[in-house]
């Protein structure tokens, strides 16, 4: 069988191994496995390729006997929320969230708005493994129709979950980069909504990402940094290319790593819902538990991937869970990694407090959390994952291998991981001294370009 979908969905290049036949292989086995019944919603991103790529799989899906609703373009948790709302029984959204422009992709969410399980996805890969095509009647071909205000019910659904009023009296400045991406329909609308003075930044949707690559770094959003200080902003927020996650920049213009809001929201939450669980992926902070169990809560890890972290939330009862990226999850909104809806929270938790947000960070654990990554074939993974873990696992107090394999000592720990997106291999290191995360980080750098030499052979 052939292994289509990675951490987050199908993401490929465009034009090499995306391109047309491919899309509508995929969308025919997708109508295949999915029984008749309610509509199957189509949204995408503001990539190049994804309004050509949609109407190729809203039309398969059609002839294959499917009534079809087209969302338009909107961030992927928005999407996730219609999905509910509208009482579709699947959405297949075409994006490639953060990856360079030059990537699409396809992933596909179920009717309760959490993305589809492996064992679907396994599914669809059997059916294009097998080349199977839904072919309905001329009597039962279905319907596609438009839907227009998916952005305006989402935006609804955001703001009924913080206290509007309050945050209005604060009377924020915002800076918003929307980073050219699928935020442009939403993440305005409602941080107006909130009785906010925005400022925009790359405020129009464009596929080519002129302002900075999707990937919101601190070195891509620079001009934002920059920016704050200068007009004045209480704070600045920037979204990744389908505002699935949240980055942000304090009132000083410093870039407030992910990990440190991480751990502010989920000691926020545990401290609304006392003893609450914390689900996060092991790329994860120290600092989220220090700040978690000394709230009364207790964290739960897993695999890296919103998937992975969205089915464990929803099996342990958790009050909240995400990543280290910016992709944070409220699942008494719904269990999707949300930009608008951290956007919010942030906003809220400081009318809350009557603070700023480089005071709200005050007293957090203190961790350097280096974040690197190294190229690698994909044929090699396997491979250069096995050699790795011998390597630097060596002399190790523990070594943790759920996703890639993980090890603590000397007072920190590294994680060597694949990517599920990108030809390459991640690399984190952390510890309270930086000068140890960078040696961690180093040295697992070195261990994958080592292994990738030795495997090519």
């Amino acid at each position: 069988m052939t292994r289509l979908f990675g951490t987050n969905g199908i993401r490929e290049v465009v034009g090499q191994q995306l391109t047309a036949p491919f899309v509508t292989r995929v969308a025919s086995a997708i109508a295949a496995v999915t029984p008749i019944g309610p509509p199957i919603a189509v949204g995408w991103d503001g990539r190049t390729s994804s309004p050509a790529f949609a109407r190729i799989v809203a039309a398969t899906l059609a002839v294959g006997g499917h009534d079809v609703i087209e969302l338009g373009i909107l961030p992927t948790p928005a999407i996730q929320y219609n999905v509910r709302a509208l009482g579709a029984q699947l959405a297949v959204i075409v994006t490639a969230s953060h990856n360079p422009p030059e990537f699409n992709g396809l992933k596909c969410i179920a009717a309760d708005g959490l993305e589809v399980t492996r064992a679907t996805e396994t599914a669809i890969e059997d059916a294009v493994d097998a080349g199977r095509v839904a072919v309905a009647p001329y009597d039962r071909i279905g319907s596609i129709g438009a839907r227009t205000d998916g952005a305006r019910r989402y935006v609804d659904g955001v703001l009924a979950q913080v206290d509007v009023a309050r945050v209005r009296a604060r009377r924020f400045t915002v800076a918003l980069d929307c980073g050219n991406g699928a935020s442009v329909p939403t993440s305005p609308m409602l941080l107006g909504r909130l009785g906010c003075r925005v400022v925009s930044l790359n405020g129009q949707v464009d596929g080519t990402f002129p302002g900075h690559l999707s990937e919101p770094t601190i070195e891509h959003v620079a001009d934002l940094c920059r920016m704050v200080p200068v007009i004045g902003a209480d704070l600045g927020i920037a979204h990744d290319g389908d505002a699935d996650r949240s980055v942000f920049v304090d009132a000083t213009g410093r870039f407030v790593p992910g990990e440190e809001i991480l751990t502010l929201l989920a000691q926020d939450q545990v401290q609304r819902h006392p003893g609450g669980v914390v689900v996060t992926p092991v790329t994860a902070s120290q600092s989220v538990e220090d700040a978690v169990s000394a709230a009364g809560g207790s964290v739960v890890y897993t695999r890296v991937g919103s998937p992975t972290v969205t089915h464990a939330i929803q099996e342990r009862h958790a009050v909240f869970g995400g990543e280290e990226n910016g992709g944070l999850i409220f699942p008494e909104f719904q269990l999707a990694r949300d930009g608008a809806m951290t956007a919010a929270a942030v906003l809220d938790l400081l009318a809350r407090r009557g603070i700023g947000l480089a005071d709200a960070l005050v007293g957090l654990p203190k961790y350097t959390l280096l974040k690197e990554k190294a190229p690698c074939p994909v044929a090699q993974r396997a491979a250069v994952l096995a050699r790795v873990a011998e390597t630097v696992g060596r002399g190790s107090e523990r070594v943790v291998t759920l996703d890639g394999v993980k090890v603590y000592r000397d007072g920190g720990w590294v994680l060597v991981r694949p990517s599920g997106t990108e030809p390459l291999f991640r690399v984190f290191a952390e510890s309270k001294d930086p000068a140890r995360a960078r040696a961690l980080a180093d040295a697992g750098l070195a261990a994958v370009r080592d292994a990738v030499r030795a495997t090519a052979a």
